[in-house]
């Protein structure tokens, strides 16, 4: 308990005494931690906006023109039995056409001067979410179109290849930039402690000569690096946290549609962020204090 005590009181002592050094260490990590969590936001909020996106993605099925209304049912059986498929939706050629008029407006006098309606009947089916797969649609599409009575099958296969993409590139990159970061804060915690160790030679000497062991020197660095790496987790979650609900403050007031789409960090990230600037700061300490050349063989 003494021991404790005593590497508490001189890890603060020390912390205030190298406190610009400190905070500039702990600066440095909080804007490191944010860089990596706001890669993090960016990433959730693009794969929110897939998500919402994709319960309207569907494959639409154009069918022959000369279809009888048997073959339509007997399409429609298939696709409503198919356990990848989630919902079916049946349009007429007669629906199509009032939605066409609908959406030309003026224009839509030009297809009056058409004899016969030249739009073919179609279903607008949607898979499942967690199979808008390219590999996957791509392979239900070619399996539609084999069908009998299908004309022609499209989807957006570009989009969903582009944003499959862009979703895995977000998340690898995030990965490899979470790495180097947390990469980063172990050296610069390792950089600041070796630092403290080299301008306490003396004081560590006394120690030793009085027969201190090595736990009892090298717990105050340890708690130095505890401190840092806790502390500029701490700054980085608040500052995330206070941007966060500032920028959806302003994205809801201009722009309120864009608010379905935001994704904030979950709570459990935000005490992450704090802990892992933790564990990667005690990891630095200890690589500094376990390799100061000085120390004699085997103490």
């Amino acid at each position: 308990m003494r021991m404790l005590r005593y590497a508490f009181n001189t890890a603060f002592k020390n912390i205030w005494l190298d406190k610009w050094i400190n905070l500039l260490t702990i600066l440095s990590i909080s804007i490191g931690l944010s860089i990596f969590c706001v890669f993090i936001i960016l990433s959730l909020n693009f794969d929110s906006a897939i998500q919402h996106w994709s319960k309207s993605f569907g494959i639409v099925v154009y069918l022959d023109k000369e279809i009888n209304k048997e073959r339509e049912e007997v399409l429609k059986n298939s696709f409503l039995k198919d356990p990848d498929i989630l919902e079916v939706e049946y349009v007429s050629k007669e629906y199509a056409l009032k939605e066409v008029r609908k959406t030309l407006g003026e224009n839509a006098l030009i297809l009056d001067s058409m004899k016969r309606n030249p739009l073919p009947s179609s279903f607008e089916i949607k898979l499942k979410k967690e199979l808008l797969q390219p590999v996957f649609v791509s392979k239900k599409a070619a399996e539609i179109k084999k069908m009998s009575g299908v004309e022609e099958v499209q989807y957006g296969e570009k989009w969903l290849s582009s944003l499959n993409t862009i979703s895995n590139v977000m998340r690898n990159g995030a990965a490899i930039l979470g790495g180097a970061i947390l990469i980063a804060i172990t050296f610069m915690t390792y950089s600041t402690i070796k630092i403290f160790f080299n301008r306490r030679k003396e004081d560590i000497e006394i120690l030793k000569l009085l027969g201190a062991p090595r736990s009892f020197i090298r717990l105050p660095f340890l708690i130095e690096g505890l401190f840092i790496g806790t502390m500029g987790g701490i700054i980085s979650s608040l500052a995330l946290f206070g941007v966060y609900t500032f920028t959806a403050v302003k994205v809801a007031e201009f722009m309120p549609s864009l608010e379905l789409f935001m994704a904030s960090l979950p709570l459990l990230v935000y005490i992450m962020i704090p802990v892992s600037g933790a564990v990667m700061s005690i990891i630095g300490s200890f690589i500094a204090v376990g390799k100061i050349k000085y120390l004699p063989e085997g103490w």
